[in-house]
Order: C-alpha cells, then structure tokens, then sequence
C-alpha cells in the first residue's frame, strides 16, 4: 500500500492513477472526507487525516509501506511561513513510529536555508527534518510549476496580457504537474537506496515570452507580456489577497531566483513542453 498526501492536487492524483493504473494498492490522505478525488473512481482507499493532528497523520502512514509527503501551501491570508513551517514539523513527527519503510517528498528546486522566503526555505525545513530522521528519504526539488499560469487564463483571454514579475526573457526550469506525479512514482516504487535529492524539470527552460507565446499560440491571438517592477512585487501580492508577511515573504522568493538563478544539477527531465501544457489547458476550459 501507497499513502499519498496531497492526493486530490495536481501531483498527488497524477501520482495515485499511475500507480493506481499499475495495479498498485493506494491511499489518498484528506482532512474531509466528502473531498473528491480523481483517484477514487480508480479504486483508491481514503484515510482522514489533519496535517496539523500528528496522531491521525501517523496513523495514516501506519496504513502503508511508503508514503508521498507533500506539505501544503498554506492559505495567503496567513503568515504562509510560519504555518508551513509548523505543518512541515508535523509532517516529519508522524514519520516516527509510522512502521514506513521509505517516503518521497516534494520540494522546491529552490530550497536553501534562510528566512522569509517562502518554500525556499520552509522546504528546506521539510528536507532537513527528513534528513535527521531514519527513514530514507527520496526528496523530489521541483521547478516552477506550469500550472501556476493556470490563474491567468481567463485575463489573457480578455486583456491579451499576461502578468509576469520576472523580465520577459528570464529563463527558469518549469516543469508539468503530471510528470512530477510520475516521476514520484517512480522513486516512489524504486529500491529503498533510491534516497537524496533529485532535480526534476520540463524538456528546456522557458522564459515569460515562452509563456506568451504559448498562450498566443493556442488562443489565435496576441499576448502581450507585462512586467510588474521589483518595487511594486510587494503591493501587488496585496492587491490579490496576500497577508502583508505572505506578500513580504513571496517578493522575497522571487527576488532571491531573479538574483540567483537556478542551478539544478544532473536533473530528470520530464517529457511535456510547456506548448503541450497550455494547449491542453486551453481545451480544457474553452471560452
């Protein structure tokens, strides 16, 4: 048996049908119950379970072998690192006594230590966390998720602009959801000394003209892309919801990429291009 958290999001369920769709037994994490997922039409089992409830998250654990661990985003209207920390902390506490024989976990491909800075560094907490426990541990760091362009779809659609805080050409790996699921699978499913960090992007890096591009491209229309300065990161995040420290600590994060760069070493490569994405993200919900 498989236990995945997350199960009902993007990774989580491309994750639970390929092993679902390989005959393996799974079992989706959820704090409700009545919360669907694509994965129970496929036979998965569900177990209820908080984050926040370290009894009921081991207990969940305790119904499989291996285990998908993914700490979730926390609501913008919080103080996102602290709560993510905390959840992150919790994560690791249900792993003792658990019986789990090994666990993969999602990260970000820009984890390092620090403070305020997003899942920059309440990831890295996660992997720490991981890396003092003695459960091997395969850690998966992504690249910026090309469904994160999702929320824009509909702006383009009317504006013909897409909104962007990097420069236009900025290149930065991106990476499909669904191939992180499958991908998790497979370390999920690999030898137990399978373990450590593994870089995870899409086919090339991709630039916020790419994006553009790719919009135009399946919309028949121009898309214009629209630059927000460093100074007004800030207001912006605001603007769409943000706490003030969510809205500081996310500027924060992408200030450090826009200034650093990213460097992923010997990286798996997943197969769908960013065109493949938004095409299909087009087709499914057409206007």
């Amino acid at each position: 048996m498989y236990v995945i958290m997350g199960g009902s999001g993007h990774v989580g369920s491309a994750l639970a049908e390929t092993l679902l769709k390989r005959g393996e037994a799974v079992t989706i994490v959820t704090r409700d119950a009545t919360h669907g997922s694509s994965a129970a039409g496929l036979g998965a089992e569900t177990a209820v379970a908080d984050v926040n409830d370290v009894e009921s998250l081991r207990a969940a654990f305790r119904l499989g072998r291996r285990a998908f661990l993914l700490n979730p985003p926390a609501e913008i209207t919080t103080d996102t690192d602290v709560v993510e920390r905390e959840t992150a902390a919790k994560i690791v506490a249900a792993l003792a006594g658990s019986g789990l024989e090994k666990v993969v976990a999602e990260s970000t491909a820009a984890a390092q230590p620090g403070e305020r800075i997003g899942d920059s560094n309440t990831l890295w907490e996660l992997e720490e966390g991981l890396r003092a426990q003695p459960i091997p541990a395969a850690i998966n760091r992504a690249g910026y998720y090309m469904s994160n362009w999702d929320a824009q779809l509909e702006g383009i659609r009317k504006t013909g602009k897409l909104q962007t805080n990097f420069p236009a050409d900025f290149e930065i790996p991106m990476v499909a959801p669904r191939d992180l699921g499958v991908i998790a699978a497979e370390r999920l499913t690999s030898p137990i000394d399978d373990d450590g960090v593994r870089f995870i992007e899409g086919p090339k890096r991709y630039s916020s003209a790419d994006v553009a591009k790719a919009f135009a491209a399946a919309l028949g229309r121009e898309v214009e892309v629209v630059v927000t300065p460093r100074e007004q990161w800030v207001a912006t995040y605001l603007k769409l919801g943000f706490s003030q420290p969510a809205a500081e600590s996310y500027s924060r994060m992408t200030g450090l990429a826009l200034d650093k760069g990213f460097h992923l070493v010997d990286s798996i490569h997943g197969p769908t291009t960013l065109e493949r994405y938004i095409r299909d993200l087009v087709d499914r919900q057409p206007g």
